[in-house]
């Protein structure tokens, strides 16, 4: 595993090319700061992918039945090993530290 601050001109390019080829996972999304403890937006839940909008400056976590909005990300950071994301952290302009786990589902053995 590696972490890698990743520079902002490539926060598009590789957000999208990870939703489009990453196995399915769940997530689990936190949320993290001075004043604010930390929140868990989500829990394990499927993941759907994620994106990041230059016009907007805003990366869009996408979950089911939730859309995770970190405006001005000013930092990303991921974890990841030669073939897939494991984690990744955005700081936006506030300060606050978002993080993404992911794990593959849970396989439940066949009847």
């Amino acid at each position: 595993m590696a972490t890698t601050r990743l520079a902002k001109a490539q926060w598009q390019a590789y957000f999208d090319r990870v939703s489009k080829s990453l196995p399915a996972k769940n997530a689990l999304i936190e949320v993290a700061g001075l004043g604010l403890g930390e929140q868990f937006e989500a829990k394990w839940v499927p993941f759907a992918g994620v994106t990041y909008d230059p016009k907007d400056d805003v990366l869009v976590v996408a979950v089911e039945g939730l859309e995770h909005l970190i405006r001005r990300p000013q930092e990303i950071y991921v974890d990841q090993d030669a073939d897939t994301l494991r984690s990744f952290e955005a700081i936006d302009a506030d300060g606050q530290r978002h993080i993404v786990l992911l794990k593959d589902p849970l396989r439940l053995p066949s009847p």
